[in-house]
């Protein structure tokens, strides 16, 4: 299977899984969204009230400042992939159980290997975890480090600059270094810019020589 067939049938997985306590009272999952080629993934916490009503990530109060963040960062939701740790929505909006991150874990694998992105952006303690187990994201967010085959940069969740404003600034800060820290990525990797990849290819395409049929 391609990549974006691999997300669309992880999607389907997620809708019909029963393997977590959590699909008792979801009203629909939220497996995430995105380009399978996307460069740049973010990985929240969990869905919350507004996402578990339309089945999309951050469609609320964190989903509209997210995207001022993007914007800032100079990149749309079209371009990076969102998802998160767990796919439906904890009751009350409370944090996810280590039974129900575990549970959810094969579904997020599966997406990771499918996307392979230079770069994962872990949004608060529970997707940073998962990468850099036991550390302060306090002590380490905006801080880009190599975690197996990508770069992994702990940020801050954008719900939390919503309930403590002394975190905005950071928050703000963190997503600024973005682009330097994404060609940072791609060169360490040896990828390059989207944009100069697919200029080559339009070039190449050009380049070909025309076949006539003849009969």
């Amino acid at each position: 299977m391609t990549a974006e067939e691999t997300l669309a049938q992880i999607a389907k997985d997620v809708s019909v899984f029963t393997h977590c306590a959590l699909h008792a009272e979801r009203k629909r999952s939220v497996p995430g969204e995105g380009p399978a080629a996307a460069e740049i993934m973010f990985i929240g916490e969990g869905p919350g009230f507004h996402e578990n009503e339309q089945g999309r990530p951050f469609v609320g109060a964190a989903g509209k400042f997210l995207d001022q963040l993007l914007a800032q960062a100079g990149v749309t939701r079209a371009e990076v992939f969102i998802g998160n740790v767990v796919k439906c929505r904890p009751p009350g909006n409370r944090d996810p159980l280590p039974d129900e991150l575990a549970a959810c874990d094969i579904h997020l694998e599966a997406q990771i290997k499918a996307i392979n992105p230079s770069i994962i952006v872990t949004l608060g303690r529970f997707s940073m975890n998962k990468f850099i187990p036991g550390a302060k994201i306090s002590a380490i967010h905006g801080q880009m480090r190599k975690v197996g085959d990508r770069f992994v940069i702990p940020m801050f969740h954008p719900a939390a600059a919503l309930h403590q404003a002394a975190l905005k600034p950071s928050i703000l800060a963190d997503f600024g270094r973005l682009p330097e820290q994404l060609q940072e990525a791609r060169a360490a990797l040896g990828k390059k810019d989207l944009f100069e990849k697919k200029k080559e290819e339009a070039v190449q395409q050009a380049e070909k020589p025309i076949q006539l049929n003849l009969f």
